[in-house]
């Protein structure tokens, strides 16, 4: 049995942040109703079309909810929405524009005294208050503000994250906090507000070159796609062509590194390399010399030699080579969920499971469960087709 089973989540979200917190609810066996706008729907359904006419992020965060499409400015709208709240939600997630779902009288402050145990989640950029509250914000913008993108890239070029950090901690803090907030329900019958910031969010992320760069010290440089502090830790090219990615973590390992994998034992004894800080120092010096000895020798036949000393490497892998990744098919964490487009593969879920499978069920379709979710509300096939008529739904 999935643990969130029968409880009911509402959300009034688009793009990243709030929709891959709720997905992971759904994940748990959570009833997540999704509410969009009629004829456009969230619009990240529009980001792009690359999973068989359907949107990357869209299929990514979506899976195993309902879509229900209500026009918020159409009163009858807002009735419906506030009488699903009332009566099935147990917890309200919210993305909206600052002071949108406050003004559609769905704040906690409001809900909470016709029911005290919903649990109520806004997300946004920079939290619900302070002199940032009403500024517009964007994952690349947080990245920018929270300091990811002055630690990132080349020493030349700073560059954001290759994915969405920003939305993708604030919906995993939200995620947290709502289990954390149902426990808390279960234990007092009480429920809470929920103030989740993809600034803060990212920022404890950032929790290593903040202190790095603590009281006025440098941050640490930015290195490409190697380690900033610790060094050999990074991608270096084999004899034909391809990258091999290795991490030394001490000098032990670095003595190891010497004698097992650059056959060069002699090197280890040397001062100029002595410790993790003068390699990191010495890195184009030291890099001439790695390169040097792997031009001999194929990724394979690198990546083998470190296997067998021990020292921690991976392949640089292209989205094709993770789709077919062998320790991913070997662990089965590959299964379907259905779209509209038909069935698509999709990463299980990270844990063991043990307690029962997670939910893996459909993409909706914009709209798909309207008529089902009213029916449940008491409206009638006639009602409803009026209010199709009408467009508030």
């Amino acid at each position: 049995m999935q643990p969130l089973n029968g409880i009911t989540v509402v959300a009034l979200e688009h793009a990243i942040a709030a929709p891959f917190a709720t997905r992971q609810l759904a994940d748990l066996g959570a009833r997540v109703i999704k509410i969009e706008r009629p004829r456009v729907g969230d619009f990240a359904r529009a980001y792009d079309d690359r999973v068989r006419g359907l949107a990357s992020h869209f299929v990514w965060t979506n899976r195993s909810k309902e879509s229900l499409t209500l026009d918020l400015k159409h009163p009858e709208a807002q009735k419906i929405l506030l009488r699903l709240v009332l009566e099935q939600a147990d917890v309200l997630v919210q993305n909206l524009a600052p002071g949108a779902a406050a003004r559609l009288g769905l704040s906690y402050a409001t809900l909470s005294k016709e029911k005290p145990g919903l649990i109520v989640c806004d997300i946004s950029g920079y939290g619900s208050d302070g002199p940032y509250r009403d500024k517009k914000a964007y994952d690349l913008l947080i990245q920018a503000e929270a300091g990811l993108v002055s630690v990132t890239g080349t020493a030349e070029t700073p560059s954001k994250a290759g994915l969405s950090m920003a939305d993708i901690a604030a919906g995993m803090y939200a995620f947290t906090q709502i289990l954390a907030a149902l426990m808390h329900r279960q234990q007092t019958g009480q429920g809470q507000r929920i103030d989740i910031s993809m600034l803060e969010s990212l920022t404890e992320w950032m929790g290593f070159p903040l202190y790095y760069a603590f009281e006025g010290a440098p941050p640490p440089p930015r290195t490409g796609a190697s380690h900033a502090t610790i060094y050999p830790y990074g991608p270096f090219v084999a004899g034909d062509g391809q990258t091999v990615m290795l991490g030394l973590q001490n000098d032990r390992e670095w003595k190891v590194f010497c004698d097992k994998v650059l056959m060069q034992p002699g090197l280890a004894l040397e001062e100029r390399f002595a410790t993790t800080a003068r390699r990191s120092e010495r890195r184009a010096e030291l890099s001439a010399l790695i390169v040097q000895s792997f031009a001999a020798l194929s990724a394979a036949q690198v990546a083998q030699r470190l296997d067998e000393a021990g020292i921690a490497n991976g392949q640089v892998n292209a989205m094709q080579q993770v789709w077919a990744h062998p320790q991913l098919q070997a662990r089965q964490r590959w299964c379907t969920v259905d779209t509209a487009a038909g069935p698509v593969p999709a990463l299980l879920p990270p844990g063991s499971w043990e307690a029962g499978a997670p939910r893996m069920d459909a993409v909706p379709g914009l709209g798909q469960h309207t008529g089902q979710i009213l029916s449940a509300l008491g409206y009638g096939a006639d009602r409803i087709a009026e209010l199709r008529a009408e467009a508030a739904i």
